[in-house]
């Protein structure tokens, strides 16, 4: 299973880095793989181990946490 956090983005410091916001720790990431994707300050990803995998949407940026709480509440 991958696990990725929602992280706003600050400041697209190259076209491969990026300044990101992940519940108020800011971070510096590798944008690669979202080569065709350009990304602008405000924008949604997904992080996984540094990297940002997909772009996302508001929606889905504030519903991801919620989604992992229900993983951890005992059944």
């Amino acid at each position: 299973m991958c696990l990725g956090v929602p992280a706003q983005v600050v400041d697209v410091v190259s076209d491969s880095r990026a300044q990101v916001s992940m519940s108020g720790v800011t971070r510096l990431i590798a944008t690669d793989l979202l080569a065709d994707a350009p990304l602008a300050p405000g924008d949604w990803v997904l992080v996984h181990l540094g990297f940002a995998i997909s772009m996302i949407d508001d929606e889905e940026a504030q519903l991801t946490p919620v989604s992992y709480t229900h993983l951890t509440l005992p059944t």
